[in-house]
């Protein structure tokens, strides 16, 4: 039965997927060929084909009943989505990203993220992300960047690309701070200063909030927990992920973090940061439960 389900619930995101491609990759050269008013007017428009695919899937998580996702806001008073955000979030699975598509919808405008400049080459997502503006980097190792430092430079030259297109009109930038998925492994060779977090790299945030300084309106702190253990992308299609606890945080950024120099940037988070960081990962050590009908700001989701 759960393989029924997984096999149905994949094949209808997949479905849902090339049919919203098609009038993304049409809009895309389009994009490429306007300049000005007109392609922020595209880009605009390429983000209602996002928030549509993620209504899509949404539907398809409450037909198959795929998890409980109980969701509490804090903050979320004035969010809007003719603002701008940064999106920051824990990682251990690759269902965050679905986990965190469905939980913001709505909300803010649709999130771009950073991502791997090999996903380029999934069929479909890959040339989608790409015409969306999400930055591909390279995330090269210490012993690759000492080898060649050209590499380094390569990906500030495609993260401030993407940043400067940001501007364009209202977006929500997700940044894994911990920039790759937790595991006790990764922790254990990090040495990391926390128990169920890897160290935050601020390098990315930090482009992205310099060349938004003017715009930002929020940064979007989000904890997923998954009480009964981290699911695999597949386990979640299967209906194996029961309950996700989700606690949204809409904060301020720090007055002096309001800067246009990325450096400056990084140094004047680098302590708030580690603060936010602490409290994380005090609540995922707690699993603290979200009751999904305890108050106003709490929402289920998928059910």
């Amino acid at each position: 039965m759960n393989l029924l389900r997984g096999a149905s619930a994949f094949t209808l995101i997949c479905v849902n997927t090339l049919i919203f491609c098609i009038p993304l990759y049409l809009m895309g050269i389009v994009w490429a060929l306007s300049r000005g008013r007109a392609r922020r007017a595209v880009n605009g428009r390429m983000d209602t084909v996002i928030d549509l695919w993620v209504g899509v899937n949404r539907g398809i998580f409450r037909i198959f009943r795929l998890t409980r996702i109980h969701v509490e806001w804090q903050g979320d008073e004035d969010l809007d989505r003719r603002r701008w955000y940064v999106v920051i979030s824990n990682h251990q699975s690759w269902s965050d990203i679905l986990i965190l598509q469905n939980t913001l919808w709505g909300r803010i405008p649709p999130l771009k993220f950073f991502t791997k400049k090999q996903l380029i080459w999934i069929p479909l997502l890959g040339v989608a992300m790409w015409l969306l503006g999400f930055p591909y980097v390279r995330r090269a190792s210490r012993e690759q960047i000492a080898r060649n430092p050209e590499l380094l430079a390569l990906d500030r030259a495609a993260t401030l690309e993407a940043c400067r297109r940001f501007r364009d009109h209202p977006n929500s930038v997700l940044n894994f701070l911990e920039g790759t998925r937790f595991t006790p492994a990764k922790r254990a060779s990090q040495q990391a200063r926390f128990e169920n977090l890897l160290n935050p790299k601020l390098g990315g945030m930090s482009y992205v909030v310099a060349e938004l300084e003017d715009k930002l309106h929020k940064i979007v702190d989000v904890t997923i927990v998954y009480p009964h253990g981290t699911p695999s992308f597949w386990g979640l299609m299967e209906g194996r992920c029961r309950d996700v606890e989700v606690l949204i945080q809409c904060r301020d950024l720090p007055e002096d973090a309001h800067q246009t120099d990325s450096d400056v940037v990084r140094e004047r988070l680098g302590p708030w940061i580690e603060a936010l960081w602490r409290e994380k990962d005090a609540r995922l050590e707690r699993h603290d439960p979200i009751a999904a009908n305890s108050a106003p700001s709490s929402q289920r989701l998928a059910n």
